[in-house]
């Protein structure tokens, strides 16, 4: 099915509506001025590192520690990336780096 030119505009102005009301509604809601609730301030703070929590448990899901290549292409990246942004605290280059090195070691094992 192939939308028409009214169609496309239409949802081409409901993204943009809703991609531009997820970003300004915190800062109207928000002002500079004005100290954010505490409930907000609280999950500004925990959310991001839930949020890491459940892309590492996500990603290391399928893993098999048990077989053929023991999780270790996965546990050395993990590592790599942990230590490499420990050192230079530069978020991609650890990304970049790990990511070649999990590609790299995906075709040597």
């Amino acid at each position: 099915m192939q939308l028409n030119t009214v169609e496309t505009l239409i949802t081409i102005a409901a993204i943009a509506l809703g991609t531009m009301l997820t970003r300004f509604l915190p800062f109207l809601l928000f002002p500079d001025h004005h100290r954010p609730p505490d409930t907000i301030r609280y999950l500004g703070r925990t959310l991001p590192p839930a949020m890491m929590g459940l892309l590492i448990i996500y990603c290391l899901r399928d893993v098999s520690f048990v077989s053929m290549p023991y999780g270790i292409p996965e546990l050395l990246s993990i590592t790599v990336i942990v230590v490499l942004h420990s050192w230079k605290r530069n978020v991609l280059l650890s990304i970049s780096v790990g990511t070649a090195l999990y590609m790299l070691l995906l075709h040597l094992f």
